[in-house]
């Protein structure tokens, strides 16, 4: 039977005055590897132990100062303390205002007068009181110089500024980098500032499907003798009449969906381009054009078995991670061996708001050839209405739609997990996307939001006619989180009852190669696994699984990715201040994670568990033992290792507390 978090840290209840089993008292340096097993402790052999007390073998409440060797800490403080978003944006406005903050333009072209903004630019053009302040050049080399996308675009704000060999005036490429594409227009972000953007496509299948909800139209209301239809004022359209279906989301126990809200009224008639997108352009017509031929000749839509879908058979499947699974972080796992990656869970109303910061979750690398992006919203309107701008605006292979975040935040706007206990809304979500954009489109879900009830298997079976071309299910409920084990047995009995047309893949703490072999094996109907938080503690999971083998990686390959990360992320955030700063915080929190980690030569029992906690050891070198640190100062001490010295006043705390292993947000 395994110990709770709460077994392993808390001793002796008030309320029993009994001795504690032996098993509890007894300390890690005298468990046999059959106990530490029962505990979920990882069995590390005796000789690596670390004999100082920690939060595993201390029969104390509270986790002691010292249960990391005083030689690996370092002196950069460790905050929890969070900051507000006026703070941080008051903070933001002073630091451009500073010397410190060269403008780009002045950066790129080494010449004063270059910015087109001159004494209104509010960054600072004072080439030498920048030199003057600027943190020494890092080591290494540049990672933008010798590419085959011209010279360091950052210029004199460059960390690696000394090992340029072009002159930084001569040419240097605007805009986005060759290497990464999906970038937001500005045009397209203007037109979203000012809810000016259409959506054909998506209004035309809201429209057939009855989910429009009321529009703000002026002209005369229906007579009285004229019965209204299920979209309300929807029925003052001249154009068309359209037939509500019996189970619109109207009617789904009272749950009436959202009024839409529009800056302009969808009557108009008017025809606009906005742009290229796509290297064509788009032209943005009125809805009631299309409507009537839409309705005519439903013959024309496709059905989702006629769509060009993903094979998923047997792929090694890099799941959407929030925070940690950005664009630097899946071309580590692309290049120890993931077929699929997909980027970080996007807000639909942020993207909609065209929010810069969301759009970055949908950016790709040329070298993740099979990629897809994952979108979260609550009402069938906001989430076709995404899906339509990023099949315009992006390229991706296919579109993911979250129903499990388990995130109080997400949950109580209705969606992720939430969309589980509203079977005709989450049936609506999925018919209007599916029906609005033409690449194919799978879902990502939880076993059910409450233990026992709205479970998944009610409705796996209506999915592929829904309209989705796959879908993973995690074998946990929203209400677990990530405190027990996931069911997998439950995730077998789904993929059985699921229609042959639609892939079925799990995931739930696969670990090791042996984790994957078993889940494949034991239900052959698995079209493959998810692979999420086990390829955060160990990227290298692909590779293992990839070649059939358990891979005792020493510390300097560790070290390695590590410095592949860095460069990848000091190609995507920049190579100046700034980007060196972004590229360490995404380190840290990489980090928070890696630490988990306990080589197989240390082992004395293979393979071990996502869960298992590991006790305080040494290494089998310095660096090793210094990778096995749960201390964040620790980690601060391998980011100036690769980054160099943090600024002073740096602190850094995890955002998902990952060191809490039963409260991680993520995945």
């Amino acid at each position: 039977m395994e110990a709770t978090a709460k077994e392993l840290t808390v001793g002796q209840p008030p309320n029993i005055p009994t001795e504690p089993p032996p098993l509890a008292r007894k300390p890690v340096t005298e468990m046999s590897a059959e106990e530490m097993v029962a505990k979920s402790i990882v069995p590390v052999k005796k000789e690596f132990i670390y004999p100082v007390p920690n939060r595993l073998n201390s029969d104390n409440n509270g986790p002691p100062t010292d249960a990391v060797p005083a030689s690996t800490t370092s002196s950069a403080p460790v905050s929890n303390e969070k900051k507000s978003k006026r703070q941080l944006k008051r903070e933001r406005n002073q630091e451009k205002q500073s010397t410190r903050n060269l403008c780009p333009m002045v950066a790129k072209t080494g010449i004063t007068d270059s910015c087109p903004y001159n004494e209104k630019c509010r960054f600072s053009h004072n080439i030498e009181a920048f030199k003057a302040q600027k943190p020494a050049d890092l080591e290494g080399n540049c990672p933008f110089e010798g590419n085959e996308e011209g010279p360091c675009p950052y210029g004199l704000g460059c960390r690696f500024l000394g090992t340029h060999k072009t002159n930084s005036a001569s040419g240097i490429p605007n805009g986005l980098k060759n290497s990464e594409i999906n970038g937001l227009k500005k045009d397209v972000q203007r037109l979203l500032w000012k809810n000016k953007m259409k959506f054909p496509k998506a209004d035309a299948q809201l429209k057939v499907l009855g989910l429009m909800g009321p529009t703000k139209s002026k002209k005369t209301p229906i007579p009285n003798n004229e019965e209204e239809n299920g979209c309300g004022e929807m029925g003052t359209d001249p154009i068309v009449q359209i037939q509500v279906p019996e189970k619109a989301e109207s009617n789904n126990n009272g749950d009436d969906p959202r009024p839409q809200k529009r800056g302009k009224s969808l009557n108009d008639q008017t025809c606009e381009v906005i742009g290229e997108i796509n290297g064509s352009s788009f032209e943005v017509v009125d809805v009631d054009t299309n409507v009537d031929q839409i309705e005519t000749d439903k013959s024309l839509k496709l059905h989702p078995r006629e769509k060009k879908l993903i094979d998923f058979k047997n792929k090694l499947y890099l799941a959407p991670l929030t925070t940690v699974g950005n664009l630097p972080f899946r071309r580590i796992c692309k290049a120890l061996g993931a077929d699929i990656t997909c980027g970080e869970m996007a807000m639909c109303t942020n993207l909609l708001q065209g929010q810069a910061a969301e759009w970055a979750l949908l950016r790709r690398h040329v070298s993740e050839d099979l990629f897809g992006v994952q979108i979260c919203g609550a009402y069938p309107d906001t989430v076709s209405k995404a899906a339509e701008l990023i099949e315009q605006q992006c390229r991706v292979d296919f579109i993911d739609i979250n129903m499990g975040c388990p995130i109080d935040l997400v949950v109580n706007k209705g969606a992720g997990s939430a969309l589980l206990s509203k079977p005709t809304r989450m049936k609506n979500v999925i018919q209007s996307v599916s029906s609005t954009v033409d690449i194919p489109i799978t879902i990502k879900a939880r076993t059910s939001y409450y233990e026992g009830r709205s479970r998944i298997d009610s409705v796996i079976a209506d999915v592929w006619e829904w309209g989705a071309s796959a879908v993973t299910i995690h074998g946990r409920s929203r209400q677990q989180r990530y405190t027990k084990q996931p069911d997998w047995e439950y995730v077998y009995e789904c993929t059985r009852k699921a229609p042959e047309t639609l892939q079925v893949l799990g995931n739930g703490d696969i670990y090791s190669f042996s984790d994957w072999k078993t889940h494949k094996s034991a239900c052959p109907q698995l079209s493959s696994c998810m692979i999420a938080r086990g390829a955060l503690v160990k990227p290298w999971l692909f590779t293992e699984i990839k070649e059939q083998r358990d891979w005792d990686i020493s510390s300097g390959e560790r070290l390695n990715i590590l410095k592949d990360y860095v460069r990848f992320g000091l190609q995507h955030w920049g190579s100046d201040t700034k980007g060196v700063e972004t590229t360490r915080h995404f380190l840290l929190e990489w980090l928070s994670y890696t630490y988990r980690y306990v080589p197989y030569g240390v082992l004395e029992v293979m393979p071990v568990k996502l869960n298992w906690r590991p006790p305080a050891y040494f290494g089998r070198d310095d660096l090793e033992t210094l990778m096995a640190s749960e201390s964040a100062a620790d980690w601060i001490k391998i980011s100036e290792m690769l980054l160099g010295k943090v600024p002073d006043g740096f602190t850094f705390s995890p955002k998902h507390k990952s060191n809490a292993f039963d409260k991680a947000e993520n995945g």
